[in-house]
């Protein structure tokens, strides 16, 4: 994959990289920039997420000239994750979440896979960003959604054999979380946390 050929559309070079490279996975998956990206975007140590202000600047440029509608995706994760999210709980997934538009990508063992306890996510929401031109795999219709997305926990389901199914919709939170920067602006990051808007200007 070459991103000059990525970025035939509106985004740069460096942006359609940005994406590229968020989407790519090697092993161990710990050590995995998406990983990582997610893992520093959720923790309360502001000073953590200092090396990372360009990049989170540059994919949200990226994901920004990308439009956005609603749409219904699906997320899998290979937990039991019920009591995280009971019915009617509000909350906010402050990493980029992937997500796809298909039901079979999800069979395969690093998603959802056959068995082990797992959950499956039934999300509605108007913020997705279709990056399947710019993904690493590009196979997988995915459908990322940007960072600091509040949701509500509509409803929740044992479907047996350690499946669980939980519906969420995207709501719109009283105040923005997160605020992209019009590209003419130059980059002056601002340290968050979780329950911090972000800001990238």
């Amino acid at each position: 994959m070459k991103c000059a050929e990525l970025s035939s559309g509106k985004l740069s070079i460096d942006e359609a990289a940005s994406i590229a490279l968020y989407s790519m996975e090697w092993k161990p998956q710990k050590e995995c920039l998406y990983y990582v990206f997610n893992q520093t975007l959720r923790s309360e140590n502001r000073e953590k997420l200092k090396p990372w202000f360009l990049f989170l600047k540059l994919i949200l440029t990226a994901l920004a000239q990308i439009p956005s509608s609603l749409s219904f995706v699906y997320r899998g994760i290979k937990q039991d994750m019920r009591k995280e999210y009971p019915e009617g709980k509000t909350f906010v997934w402050w990493g980029f979440s992937s997500c796809t538009t298909k039901l079979n990508v999800l069979q395969k063992e690093q998603f959802l896979g056959k068995t082990d306890p797992r959950t499956f996510f039934t999300i509605t929401c108007d913020s997705g960003k279709d990056i399947g031109k710019y993904s690493f795999f590009q196979a997988e219709d995915e459908i990322l959604l940007p960072a600091a997305r509040q949701f509500i926990v509509e409803s929740c389901l044992d479907q047996g054999n350690d499946l669980y199914m939980i519906q969420l919709k995207e709501i719109q939170p009283r105040f923005p979380l997160i605020e992209l920067v019009p590209q003419t602006s130059p980059p002056r990051p601002i340290p968050i946390v979780p329950n911090s808007p972000i800001k990238t200007k």
